[in-house]
């Protein structure tokens, strides 16, 4: 083991998509673990930092703004990384723009997957499991690029609502939630098909249909189309952290492959996670006390058809959303 009186700085890199900070989260939970004095800092995309607000172990987010200038911005980034003089970085991507950092942010140690294009530049690299279908865990992939500090195979992730987060979002009725959208139309379950369960959920549940400003109307057209009284259309309203908070004290909470189902995990809320297209061996299952998977009883040789979802489906017949209600409805407890 290193001697880790050395790590007074530490900065964590992952600027993909929210699903993916939320699962980065379980670095921190475990860095803190065995490096409780050590000052952990995070960069990540611009729009994404929403998540880590109130996070006990996080000292400063570093913010890159993608949307305009990237590289401009990228730059600007590494040049305020180089004066943090951190003593590691951890950079949990394998892509060039953040392997620029690795190669040039001048931390004294630095640590990234093999299968990044400049992780010859990086102090200490992990090899990167080759082939998603042997199950692993992403959180465990992760976890690998701090195991010369920690033996730990798995933490979970954490993300930390405010209590004003929950009291904005506090509802006394029994309640479920789904979030029926995704970027992806291949990792979506069709809208009549959670507009089915909606319909024979009892009287008694009230439902929440949770997203982000643009699955705002797909939720209005659920809400106006199902036989379900007492729904409430959420999407576009609520901060990362007030959704993760109504999240917690539901029922269950319905989501795609999609970022929602990695909230459910951080907050260790019961989540019934559907998958379409992608399947659990690529490891990005649920991680709560009470998971449930449901996917497609066919035997599919098309699917998975890809790592990540599809705007259509290749085949033309998107039989891999061939899901029955039964199967949602028997995750929702009695």
């Amino acid at each position: 083991m290193p001697d880790t009186s050395t790590f007074h700085k530490i900065l964590v890199v992952q600027t993909a998509f929210i699903g993916d900070v939320v699962l980065a989260t379980a670095l921190l939970e475990e860095l803190h673990r065995v490096l409780p004095a050590s000052r952990i800092d995070f960069l990540l995309r611009k729009g994404n930092e929403g998540v880590l607000e109130n996070h006990p172990f996080v000292g400063k987010t570093l913010i890159w703004d993608k949307s305009k200038q990237k590289h401009w911005n990228l730059f600007q980034i590494i040049k305020a990384v180089r004066l943090e003089e951190y003593d590691l970085l951890i950079n949990l991507q394998r892509f060039f723009s953040t392997g620029l950092l690795t190669a040039f942010g001048g931390a004294k140690k630095t640590v990234c997957y093999d299968k990044n294009p400049l992780s010859r530049f990086a102090t200490d690299t992990v090899p990167y499991t080759s082939s998603r279908l042997k199950g692993e865990h992403e959180v465990s992939r992760l976890l690998r690029l701090i195991s010369f500090l920690t033996q730990s195979k798995f933490s979970r992730p954490g993300i930390y609502p405010s209590k004003k987060d929950f009291d904005s979002v506090r509802f006394e009725e029994k309640y479920l939630t789904i979030s029926p959208a995704s970027v992806w139309f291949t990792k979506q379950l069709p809208k009549e098909r959670w507009l089915d369960f909606m319909d024979r959920v009892g009287e008694d549940t009230t439902i929440f249909l949770l997203g982000g400003k643009s699955d705002r109307i797909l939720c209005e057209w659920l809400r106006d189309t199902t036989k379900h009284v007492k729904t409430i259309v959420k999407a576009g309203e609520l901060s990362f952290l007030e959704s993760s908070a109504l999240m917690k004290s539901a029922v269950m909470n319905y989501t795609n492959d999609s970022a929602p189902l990695h909230f459910a995990s951080a907050m260790d809320a019961p989540v019934a996670a559907v998958f379409c297209s992608t399947v659990p061996a690529f490891g990005f299952t649920p991680l709560s006390s009470n998971s449930n998977i449901v996917e497609t009883k066919l035997q599919l040789d098309c699917r998975p058809c890809g790592l990540h979802g599809k705007k259509a489906c290749p085949q033309r017949h998107f039989n891999c959303s061939s899901i029955q209600t039964e199967q949602l409805l028997e995750r929702l407890p009695q």
